[in-house]
């Protein structure tokens, strides 16, 4: 119960610190961009912080070339949003609505843009709901009220169906670790009382969330049948068709490599200790052990031996 309990404190942070977002809109002055080349296409990245990486968000328009209103489409404007500070609001507008006229016939990209300077006033007027937030000092309860003020909010900016679209995913979560926060917190309940509501929870849990939410504990049990079999004898092959049955067959082999990897560095481990340990028989000093050190791992490396030494 207590790492529940943990779990669903950290998470309820998030929700708080989600709807702060008056960092978005800070008045400093961004530093200028670079520029689209002619025709529209990018040569460089965004800003500096983007290099390297693609624009998220799986943008879409249906059959009838009508805008697809998604968690997708979130991810995007959150990934342009991600480059405040480094640009200024309006270039990132620009350029969010420059990715989404690449991305969709012209009526979906005039409805995406649409949706996009709502997001960024909504965004904005997470701000103000915060500062008038009063904390009640409770967890659950300021929880509730940080997320109750949210929706509200929305009302201002979404129909149903685009909030729903574009936020549903999150919500789900966001209530079942605020239901979870308010039950714990209710001390009249006795432990059956208290195990049948978690119960209850789980019951409402959709199947996607409940997927997300169970894949740690299946790993952590995964891998003790993995010790388990491997205290028994059983060799790498068999370790990977058990990896695979549960899981699938790339992860399965991921995992094999992680194993490999573990395994090569307690071998370089265990041969640096033992010349470690002569060179202090020896009378070594501290120059001789870093030269010892640094012939067996990288200054990155280096950085894990005090767990060893």
């Amino acid at each position: 119960m207590k790492a529940g309990v943990n779990h669903a404190a950290v998470v309820a942070v998030l929700i708080a610190a989600a709807m702060l977002g008056g960092w978005l809109y800070r008045g400093a002055e961004a530093p200028p961009v670079a520029p689209p080349a002619p025709g529209g296409e990018r040569y460089f990245a965004f800003v500096r912080s983007m290099q390297g990486t693609t624009p998220d968000g799986a943008v879409k328009h249906d059959g009838a070339d009508a805008l697809v209103v998604d968690a997708e489409l979130g991810h995007l404007f959150e990934y342009y949003l991600a480059g405040l500070g480094e640009a200024s609001l309006d270039a990132v507008r620009a350029e969010a609505a420059r990715e989404l006229d690449k991305r969709l016939r012209p009526a979906a990209a005039t409805e995406a843009r649409r949706l996009l300077d709502a997001y960024l006033a909504y965004k904005r007027a997470l701000a103000d709901v915060e500062r008038h937030l009063r904390p009640a000092g409770k967890l659950a309860q300021d929880a509730r009220a940080r997320h109750d003020a949210m929706l509200a909010l929305r009302r201002q900016y979404f129909t149903p169906k685009e909030a729903a679209g574009l936020f549903g995913a999150t919500d789900a979560y966001a209530e079942d670790t605020i239901a979870r926060l308010e039950l714990d917190a209710e001390r009249s309940l006795s432990a059956p009382q208290r195990a049948l509501k978690l119960a209850e929870l789980d019951a409402r849990l959709p199947p996607q969330l409940r997927e997300q939410r169970d894949a740690p504990l299946r790993i952590v049990r995964l891998e003790e049948q993995v010790a388990q079999r491997r205290a028994q004898g059983a060799d790498d092959n068999e370790i990977y068709r058990l990896r695979a049955a549960t899981l699938d067959t790339s992860a399965a082999a991921r995992m094999a490599d992680v194993d490999r990897e573990e395994a090569a560095w307690q071998r370089r481990m265990q041969s640096y200790l033992a010349e470690r340990k002569q060179l202090i028989a020896q009378a070594g000093d501290a120059q001789a052990e870093q030269t010892l050190r640094n012939a067996h791992f990288s200054p990155e490396e280096q950085r894990r031996l005090g767990a060893y030494e």
